[in-house]
């Protein structure tokens, strides 16, 4: 069952330095890019995976023999969307659980079917990223669709990047063939710097429908304050967190829209005397002189409390 009975909003930074935070197969794996704006793009499935991976990483409960039943208040942290899953593996077990005999396979036939909820029920209470971010389990013995508390946005870079190829040389190779070649040559794709700005949003109804509770919740704001550290990669580059401002409602429908919180948290760009020059929204014809930012700290990030919607606090996590 779960204990969440505030709304969340919140707004989550994170930076990289020389790497490729999110390549795009459809470009050669060069950094995603708003073809319009030039700004740089990663997309909600990457930042998840790394939610995903870290918790694996934890010392919560998880393990094939350990999975609780649909009815227990107990919570397990196994990951449904993971590296050579068969995800109707997870479906069958389900069923096996609550005791379905796994005939009706069709997404209509189990919509409203008491053994298809409860299944949904068992894989909420033993899926972390289910219960979580939700899942659709209409695949081989079907357990129905479900929409998780959290939702992430795409996360934008705050000023334009420069995606940029390289060449790089390796002193060997890979064919027998070539052994009298003196090396072989291959690409890297990154970004010099980009300042990434993501948007959250937690549903205490929702929480309430996947059994989310606030040790799930304390979790995610581990993760994403960790993940990278454990994600390091060389065509990653130097990534990390930077930023984590977190909005609570008093109550469960929320005490203002969230686009309007989302607007009280303001990127401004620094001068090398460290001053404010300009908002990196609103006041881009005064940033046009300065030269491109390389670190986190040609950036300043506001929150304009004084504006804060009465019954919305904040609490930074970072």
């Amino acid at each position: 069952m779960s204990n969440i009975e505030n709304r969340y909003d919140f707004v989550y930074f994170f930076e990289v330095t020389n790497g490729n935070p999110n390549g795009d197969p459809d470009a050669g794996n060069l950094p995603r890019v708003d073809v319009e704006t030039g700004l740089g793009i990663t997309t909600d499935v990457s930042l998840k995976r790394k939610v995903r991976n870290y918790v694996t990483m934890t010392d919560k409960p998880q393990g094939e023999d350990n999975y609780v039943s649909e009815n227990s208040e107990e919570r397990r942290y196994n990951i449904y969307i993971k590296e050579a899953s068969v995800l109707n593996r997870n479906h069958d077990k389900a069923h096996e659980a609550v005791g379905s005999d796994l005939r009706e396979k069709s997404p209509n036939a189990t919509k409203g079917n008491a053994k298809t909820d409860n299944a949904k029920k068992w894989l909420c209470n033993n899926f972390y990223d289910i219960r979580t971010f939700g899942a659709v389990m209409n695949t081989g013995a079907a357990s129905g669709v479900v929409r998780g508390p959290v939702q992430f946005t795409f996360s934008q870079s705050v000023e334009p990047v420069m995606p940029t190829e390289i060449s790089v040389t390796r002193m060997a190779v890979t064919k027998e063939e070539d052994l009298q070649k003196e090396r072989t040559i291959g690409k890297k794709t990154y970004i010099p710097y980009g300042l990434y700005r993501m948007e959250g949003f937690i549903s205490a109804n929702q929480a309430a429908a996947t059994g989310f509770t606030q040790e799930d919740l304390d979790l995610l704001w581990e993760s994403l304050i960790n993940m990278f550290e454990q994600d390091h990669s060389a065509s990653r580059g130097k990534m990390g967190a930077r930023k984590l401002i977190v909005f609570k409602h008093e109550s469960k429908l929320g005490n203002a829209p969230a686009q309007t919180l989302f607007d009280l948290v303001r990127v401004k760009r620094l001068n090398d005397k460290g001053e404010a020059v300009g908002d990196v929204v609103t006041q881009k014809e005064l940033l046009k002189d300065l030269p491109p930012a390389r670190y986190f700290a040609d950036y300043k990030i506001e929150v304009e409390s004084g504006k804060l919607p009465s019954g919305v606090v904040i609490e930074e996590k970072l």
